[in-house]
């Protein structure tokens, strides 16, 4: 049960960033402001983390620590751009 819990949150956690990721992307489309493109790759990288761990550690039965650093250097890759999305000067 524990095990299935944690899927599941872990797919709401993906699902909500990659919404994210895509609402941004659309906000620059229609403002054409680059750094909305930065916040929107930076949220789909953040779901794809989340997501990566899972596929590598139930499907391609990688050890959860090798998943779990894939997961995590994905992730830190999505946040360092919201971050530069963030610190960056606006045009």
């Amino acid at each position: 049960m524990e095990h299935t819990l944690f899927v599941v949150a872990k797919l709401v956690t993906t699902v909500l960033a990659l919404v994210i990721a895509a609402q941004a992307y659309r906000a620059y489309r229609r403002h054409g402001t680059e750094l909305l493109l930065y916040v929107g790759l930076g949220f789909g990288l953040v779901g794809l983390g989340g997501l990566l761990e899972g596929v590598l550690f139930e499907l391609l039965r990688v050890s959860i620590f090798q998943a779990g650093l894939a997961a995590a250097l994905v992730t830190a890759l999505g946040m360092l751009s919201i971050l530069y999305a963030l610190y960056a000067p606006s045009p």
